[in-house]
């Protein structure tokens, strides 16, 4: 069975801005996410810049310092991640 233990936590603080760049890195690394799900605020009169994405990978061998390095490198990216092995 894989193993799909890691939980990522990607806050973009200016979504207009972050989003192609931080796409572009997600399909990079596309063959190791399973699961993802974008959260931002929205009302039908405003929509709010900040952005959070929750990720589950998935994999014996993620590259997961790499994928987290190339996230932080693009401005207003933060990144948390935890393992959840039980």
């Amino acid at each position: 069975m894989e193993k799909c233990t890691v939980i990522v936590a990607i806050l973009q603080e200016n979504r207009v801005e972050t989003a192609t760049k931080v796409q572009e890195v997600l399909t990079e690394y596309g063959c190791y996410i399973r699961v993802r799900l974008g959260l931002h605020d929205a009302a039908v009169d405003e929509c709010s810049t900040r952005g959070l994405i929750l990720l589950q990978m998935c994999g014996e061998n993620i590259p997961l310092a790499e994928f987290i390095k190339a996230l932080e490198a693009i401005r207003d990216v933060k990144v948390k991640y935890m393992h959840l092995d039980f």
